[in-house]
């Protein structure tokens, strides 16, 4: 024993003087000694974290590779290492963690080690620079032994109430044996602002023999508080979906949804279009309130005069909020609307489109009005708007994004006789009256609007090309019109710009201030996945809509769900975004920041310097 602690401390002496001179030799001398013979596991404390990295960054590349488990226990790499000391499985979701609710499994840790490493004395989460870690409320560690069911084997392991401090074990020790899986779960707190947020870079796992174990998270991801602005069940009601969102003059938020009260079905169901209001911000909501509903029409029960799919549209001009959405009765509610409507103008034959409007910043709204007769061909099979919401362009023309199916001779992509192209609805008085455009594109749907700075028309359209091209060629459908939608081009970055799993997107324009100069900016929101609707992404292009780089783009929920989304811009400059989960509806809000280098051809002849872009914050 005596001869183990002097040779400890002649160790300890001889590092600390090469440390000061040329260390690369000793260093070298230390790992060729006990590299492989399982000595230099046993002296845990001999070497400091920077001094390990010296080590690491010195010595041969072979050597250094035999020698990473020693290293890996010291500098907490979390890596998994060839002869089976330590080996560590993390997880970390990316996803939004709710206020009002436990954040269960936001990280998960599955820690396979010695016998030696049993006893866990504390674990820490380390923050990334600028999180806010002030809004959350307390930490809980769960434990489930490996093997074993999770529900009946997860019990609490350790808590903290300081987001900042250590989270000390409750029992001491782990369960017996070797493998344990840790799942990490947030609570926030009540009242905080929607746009803070928070980065985890890494969790300490410290044991009591081995020292300080280090799993970085790999990742830069933000975890941001949300919203359940509808959840699925509130009010009786089984799903909410079809998202719309906009800001009045007034800062106030108006959300519309679908209220589907059965099941989560298209139309044709029982489904009322619904209205969320929010006066601060998104921060909380008044109680939905029903805007839409056809009740008994025709002698028909509600199940057969279903109303969705609607779309918002704010004249800023005179403050008028409008809102179109799909309605047809006769239909029987085991089939869709979608195949069932007929050509026609009749509901009883075809889908209407009726809109309803308010006056007075979203407190009331009149009785829904048809003007099916004004923009329908007869002999097209159903005509709906977007959804999501329309625009006020700058001469004050009203426009809806919408899409109709006629019969062009050949079968759709989704195989019926009848293709479906999007176009516009627009109205040059006020709402008085309404005019349609042509097609801008054959087998596209659930388009979005923006105007652009030349005063022309972007739509960005759902394209049935993505059913099957889900590598090359996957990318949203985008023209432009000059002339209010009777004649469209394509768009350089159609069909490849931003990919999508064949799902509703959100586009809107703004004008974002960098330092005295303004300029225009295209927000984006969807699915950012070829084949599957997760990936809830945020994209910002600052070249309108040519390009879309990686460094504006922000993961705020990588989980699957519905997919539709709709963006709008706060009253205190934040995106704010209304997205659906599974048979819920999502708020979130992130901060425009002016921080990068513009680097589009147009930026740079603009003069912009590299602290004046205007970028997703992080």
């Amino acid at each position: 024993m005596k001869t183990c602690i002097l040779l400890i401390m002649f160790i300890l002496l001889m590092l600390t003087t090469a440390f000061s001179r040329n260390g690369e030799s000793l260093i070298r001398q230390f790992h060729d000694r006990y590299a492989g013979t399982g000595t230099c596991n046993r002296f845990p404390g001999i070497l400091s974290e920077k001094q390990i990295q010296y080590f690491l960054a010195h010595i041969r590349p072979d050597t250094a590779e035999s020698c990473q488990t020693c290293i890996n226990r010291h500098t907490g790499n979390g890596k998994v290492t060839g002869d089976g000391t330590v080996k560590v499985k993390a997880v970390y979701k990316k996803v939004p963690l709710f206020i009002n609710r436990h954040n269960p499994g936001i990280i998960t840790l599955e820690i396979n080690s010695s016998a030696d490493e049993n006893n866990l004395k504390s674990i820490k989460i380390n923050y990334s620079r600028g999180s806010d870690v002030h809004i959350i409320d307390s930490v809980l560690v769960y434990i489930q032994e490996t093997g074993k069911d999770e529900a009946a084997a997860r019990k609490l392991f350790a808590v903290t109430g300081k987001a900042t401090k250590s989270l000390i074990p409750l029992a001491g020790k782990k369960p017996p044996g070797n493998s344990s899986i840790y799942h990490f779960g947030f609570i926030l707190k009540d009242g905080i602002r929607l746009e803070q947020s928070f980065g985890i870079e890494s969790v300490d796992l410290t044991y009591s023999l081995t020292g300080k174990m280090r799993i970085p998270s790999g990742t830069a991801f933000r975890y941001r508080p949300a919203l359940v602005l509808r959840g699925a069940g509130q009010d009786n009601v089984h799903t909410y979906r079809i998202p719309g969102l906009i800001t009045t003059n007034a800062g106030t938020l108006i959300a519309i949804y679908d209220i589907r009260y059965n099941n989560s079905k298209d139309l044709q169901e029982d489904i009322d279009i619904g209205m969320s209001r929010s006066t601060d911000g998104g921060q909380s909501w008044e109680p939905m309130k029903v805007i839409m509903d056809m009740g008994e029409w025709g002698g028909r029960p509600q199940r057969l005069n279903g109303t969705g799919d609607p779309c918002i549209l704010y004249d800023h001009f005179t403050g008028t909020l409008w809102v179109a959405a799909l309605w047809m009765s006769g239909s029987h509610h085991e089939k869709m609307l979608w195949w069932d409507s007929k050509p026609g103008m009749t509901p009883e034959e075809t889908g209407q489109f009726i809109l309803a409007k308010s006056t007075d910043d979203g407190i009331s709204w009149s009785d829904p009005v048809n003007i099916t007769s004004q923009i329908k061909d007869p002999s097209w099979q159903l005509l709906l708007a977007g959804p999501g919401r329309g625009l006020t362009l700058s001469d004050g023309t009203l426009v809806f994004p919408v899409q109709y199916k006629s019969d062009l001779g050949v079968q759709a992509l989704d195989g019926g006789q009848y293709t479906c192209q999007s176009t516009i609805v627009y109205s040059t008085d006020k709402g008085k009256t309404w005019q349609i455009g042509t097609g801008a594109k054959p087998n596209t749907t659930e388009a979005q609007a923006v105007e652009l700075s030349d005063g022309s028309i972007m739509l960005n359209m759902r394209d049935d090309l993505n059913r099957a091209a889900k590598d090359k060629g996957n990318g949203r459908a985008v023209a432009i019109s000059r002339d209010l939608g009777k004649n469209w081009a394509l768009h350089p970055s159609s069909n490849h710009a931003l990919i999508e799993p064949n799902c509703m997107a959100s586009l809107i324009s703004a004008n974002v201030k960098a330092g005295r100069k303004t300029i225009p900016v295209l927000f984006f929101s969807n699915p950012s996945h070829p084949s599957e609707r997760r990936n809830l992404t945020l994209k910002a292009s600052t070249d309108e809509g040519s390009t879309w780089l990686a460094e504006n783009q922000v993961l705020l929920n990588e989980e699957t769900g519905f997919g539709y989304s709709c963006l709008t811009i706060t009253k205190d400059k934040c995106v704010g975004i209304l997205y659906e989960g599974e048979r819920e509806l999502i708020f979130q809000k992130i901060p425009v920041k002016v921080t990068r280098a513009l680097r589009t051809s147009e930026a740079r002849n603009s003069g912009y310097s590299a602290s004046n872009f205007p970028t997703l914050s992080r």
